[in-house]
């Protein structure tokens, strides 16, 4: 009986340590990576150009704040015997929402700006049949850099008790993909979806900070997206979701 009361005792304690810590990520981390269109294997046009904007909503790991953004992209993409790639560039402008600290913390605020730029770069081994494309295997790479109010106040809190923070501007992912793709006889409608998986690398101080047990820890593992795309004529609309969910349209040209 009294083992069972101090392993409730114990669990009861972590519990509430862990609500107290607080925990600040990149405004990137997790949503740095996005879908990079390509042409299919039928396309008249064998290189091509995507512009597009996007709205972008994500949640932090202690699933109290909200960061909101907007986002430009251009890439430029080419499809070859049985391979393709892309490449391109972006940038972000948002706001990261507080809605764990109190008024009362010496470290409260409302709002916080962050910006981030980079590029991105994409690659597939694919087999085609009469309308589809099967990209059964394939690569996602991101480079974000950050700047802004919010990279300011993780530097400056990263030393606090019970703040565990990343104080990193730059990150770099990594993973692999797989993706199918299909076309009307009208080969400039195509519709696809995609499966991400992989994640950032780099000094995580978050992660690998064992004083810390909150579940944030538990992301370590890696990144799991998920995109549907659609393209009709030359306008495009993107759906990505993960740990945050990517609204974007825009439109392909030469």
């Amino acid at each position: 009986m009294k083992l069972k009361f101090s392993l409730l005792f114990l669990l009861g304690g972590m519990i509430i340590s862990s609500c107290s810590d607080h925990i600040y990520a990149p405004a990137m981390h997790h949503s740095d990576i996005a879908y990079l269109p390509k042409p299919v294997s039928a396309d008249a046009i064998k290189s091509a150009n995507y512009i597009s904007g996007a709205l972008v909503v994500d949640e932090s790991p202690n699933y109290s704040d909200e960061l909101v953004s907007a986002q430009f992209n251009f890439s430029r993409a080419h499809v070859f015997d049985h391979f393709n790639l892309a490449y391109g560039a972006f940038g972000s402008l948002g706001n990261y929402h507080n809605g764990e600290l109190q008024p009362q913390d010496p470290n409260y605020f409302k709002n916080k700006f962050f910006g981030a730029a980079g590029g991105r770069l994409s690659g597939n081994f694919f087999v085609s049949g009469r309308h589809v494309d099967f990209r059964f295997i394939g690569f996602e790479a991101a480079y974000s850099h950050e700047f802004g109010d919010y990279l300011n106040f993780r530097r400056a809190i990263t030393d606090k008790p019970g703040f565990y923070t990343d104080p990193r501007a730059d990150l770099f992912t990594l993973g692999g993909t797989t993706e199918i793709i299909f076309h009307t006889n009208k080969v400039a409608n195509q519709f696809g979806f995609r499966l991400f998986w992989g994640g950032t690398f780099g000094n995580d101080n978050v992660y690998r900070n064992k004083n810390s047990d909150y579940n944030y820890r538990v992301y370590n593992p890696g990144i799991v997206t998920a995109a549907y795309f659609m393209q009709i004529k030359n306008f495009i609309a993107i759906v990505e979701a993960g740990n945050y969910v990517q609204l974007r349209l825009g439109y392909r040209f030469r």
